[in-house]
């Protein structure tokens, strides 16, 4: 700001314009070849802004990202959050016609795209002659990414339009906590949703609210912030910032004048490791399994090959973990911080689990809640400690507007409970004697077979332990006695020598109930998961039905 006192509001623009100056010829963001201190990256996001502003970007307007990690990315945040737009992630793996979609519901009135991805663009149902702004991003590091590519008409290039514009501030009249921040979410069992926040209530419940590691609480006004400004902080989320838990945790870290290293494109874990030797890595988080067990591998197979001095904490958010990769984790990197994150892009972050070395730990996270979280049974009625009742999970607090136009939706999921609105995200648990809250499962996902009820994360849990399991989602499918019989779809670790059913339901048994164990295998050569690493049920329940081995 102007007058150097920091931010008057929780405005994401007012507050990044507030923090780069002080810590300007700092490093900001790093991703495969791109470099940028805070100055470039302010610099070159004023520059698109005002670009965007004179094709006619106007507030209120949203800007599609369909794009892998990239400075580009968070620069087209910045640009439009400064002209009171709104950015729009979007899942670079979509086809032409879930890109389609998603232009279609949110409105989108531009676009920017990697050059690797235009293929996609040119295959959207009705074309892009409709949108102000269509921008070619070149990919940072072409040799990590496939993709073709395409002439669109209309389009011009990233650099170009950087090029040609000017890089002064951009003023936006009527700036505040009030501007919107969307996130969409979901697209694994359905149609993805985009869940609309107020940026204040965004800045606090999914970025830290000033508070980055969750350590000394959230600041008390905008220009505390200022006061927030780390020493020096080394951050490396494995995550695309198309997905909650890369983008959010990187707009803290940008708060606070840390440095973020994105990974450029597909999971290489000898990359990675050597990213956090190169850059100094304090803390990285990766998103569940299919992400940490291949880094943990790498880690394990060459141990001594990489420097890993700096870190001091690896996390997880986004998908649930293994508790064998949490005890894993915790002797591979004695002393580092282990934390297992959970929370989602409707009710922010709701709670962590540390591990200790040496720690024994069972199913999904286990957390201690904060004062907004509950668990309800199905009267809405607070379950009791210890009574083993399963319950939905809420929280209250800060909390999205709602789902972009869904009203249904969003009347079936914030709910008004004594007075208090309530997020329920679908999520079960149970409240245990201590008060902490054991996690089991999304309710979506449960599979009702026979009367008794089994969450598929509990069970994909135990199976990937397995050492002839590479990768496994579990879904319900048809079945005459049971009504919904408990499936395992298997990508096994040695295709010629798979597992057979026998064999992971001896492996289930001491760990799970009976009802729970598979009645079914179903073996694939990869396990489809978006680029974050969430699970696609909507893929794994079709390939399950169309391979059932023949009774």
């Amino acid at each position: 700001m102007a007058d150097g006192i920091g931010s008057k509001s929780y405005n994401y623009a007012d507050l990044w314009e507030s923090v780069w100056p002080l810590v300007a010829d700092r490093e900001a963001l790093v991703c495969g070849p791109q470099r940028r201190t805070y100055a470039q990256l302010a610099d070159r996001a004023n520059r698109l802004a005002n670009y965007l502003r004179a094709a006619g970007i106007v507030p209120g307007d949203r800007i599609g990202l369909f794009l892998r990690n990239d400075a580009a990315y968070i620069e087209a945040m910045i640009a439009a959050f400064s002209l009171r737009a709104t950015p729009v992630n979007m899942n670079h793996r979509y086809t032409g016609v879930e890109l389609g979609h998603l232009m279609t519901d949110s409105s989108a009135v531009g676009l920017l795209t990697h050059q690797t991805l235009t293929g996609a663009v040119a295959t959207v149902p009705g074309g892009t002659d409709h949108l102000r702004v269509l921008l070619v991003v070149d990919d940072p590091d072409p040799a990590m990414v496939e993709g073709e590519a395409a002439e669109l008409p209309g389009a011009v290039a990233y650099e170009d339009a950087l090029a040609g514009s000017t890089g002064g501030q951009v003023v936006t009249e009527g700036r505040s906590g009030d501007d919107e921040y969307l996130m969409y979410t979901g697209g694994t069992t359905g149609r993805p949703k985009g869940v609309v926040w107020r940026q204040e209530d965004a800045f606090f419940a999914l970025v830290g609210g000033g508070d980055p590691m969750r350590l000394n609480g959230p600041v008390s006004e905008p220009a505390e912030l200022l006061e927030r400004i780390v020493p020096a902080f080394s951050y490396m989320p494995l995550a695309p910032l198309m997905h909650a838990a890369a983008q959010w945790t990187t707009w803290s870290w940008l708060l606070a004048g840390g440095k973020t290293t994105l990974h450029p494109g597909r999971l290489d874990p000898a990359a990675v490791w050597q990213a956090v030797e190169d850059e100094g890595v304090n803390s990285v988080t990766v998103v569940g399994d299919a992400v940490g067990r291949p880094i943990a591998a790498a880690w394990q197979a060459e141990p001594d090959r990489w420097d890993a001095s700096s870190l001091f904490a690896l996390a997880n958010g986004g998908a649930p973990m293994s508790s064998t990769l949490k005890e894993l984790l915790a002797e591979l990197f004695p002393g580092r911080a282990i934390l297992d994150g959970f929370g989602s892009s409707e009710a922010g972050v709701q709670g962590s689990q540390r591990i200790e070395a040496g720690q024994a730990v069972s199913g999904l996270a286990r957390f201690t809640p904060g004062p907004m979280t509950g668990v309800f049974d199905e009267e809405f009625r607070p379950v009791e400690p210890g009574s083993g009742t399963i319950g939905r999970v809420a929280n209250a607090g800060r909390l999205p507007l709602g789902y972009l136009n869904d009203p249904v939706k969003s009347a079936e999921t914030f709910i008004e409970v004594d007075g208090k609105r309530y997020c329920f995200t679908g999520d079960m648990g149970t409240v245990e004697e201590d008060g902490t809250i054991q996690l089991l499962g999304r309710g979506s996902q449960c599979i009702n077979t026979g009367g008794e009820k089994v969450f598929p994360e509990e069970v994909e849990s135990a199976l990937v332990d397995h050492p002839g399991v590479t990768d496994v989602l579990v879904v319900g499918t048809p079945d005459e006695r049971w009504g919904s019989a408990v499936t395992a779809v298997v990508a096994p670790t040695d295709p010629s020598a798979p597992p057979t059913l026998a064999e992971l339901r001896d492996h289930l048994r001491t760990q799970l109930a009976g009802y729970k164990l598979p009645k079914h295998l179903v073996l694939v050569d990869k396990v489809e998961r978006s680029p974050a690493g969430k699970a696609d049920y909507r893929w794994a329940k079709a390939a399950a039905e169309a391979n059932l081995p023949s009774k």
